[in-house]
């Protein structure tokens, strides 16, 4: 057994991936070093002799252990992914906003101030003034349909 050069290099390229994965998280780069290490210990024993055996043997090796072993950690380590609410209109119903143009009367649209910005809004028929604050019962189109607060 000679202790070469080639070893040196898939040694160390295995350890800095290996440590690379804790600034770099996902479970990926860590197998792709734990393959680069058993390279190493190959190349030492004398099991494969030339780097294209180690590429191969390397490629192979990672793909195995991404395959087997990825699923396997994140189902130990878990993850922080939650899915929140995907329809943006239920979290609008029911707040209470400014009029700032005249709601009015019948189908007649005005105008109130949510979530930084105008919208057009339509009323239950009967006029609403400017400065009154309402509740938003449902959109319509790209209108909301408001209520006089009771």
């Amino acid at each position: 057994m000679e202790f070469s050069n080639d070893v040196v290099a898939w040694g160390s390229v295995g350890l800095v991936l290996m440590l690379a994965e804790l600034v770099i998280p996902g479970g990926i780069i860590v197998f792709l070093g734990t393959s680069a290490v058993a390279v190493a210990l190959t190349l030492q024993f004398g099991i494969i002799d030339n780097w294209m055996h180690a590429f191969t043997l390397w490629f192979i090796l990672s793909i195995v252990l991404l395959l087997i072993f990825r699923n396997v950690g994140q189902n130990l380590v878990g993850g922080d992914s939650t899915i929140g609410n995907t329809d943006e209109n239920l979290d609008v119903f029911g707040h209470e906003v400014k009029v700032i143009e005249t709601i009015g009367p019948g189908n007649k649209k005005g105008r109130i101030f949510f979530q930084g910005t105008n919208w057009s809004a339509l009323g239950d028929g009967s006029e609403i003034a400017s400065g009154e604050t309402v509740k938003i019962i449902c959109r319509e189109n790209i209108s909301y349909v408001v209520e006089k607060l009771s």
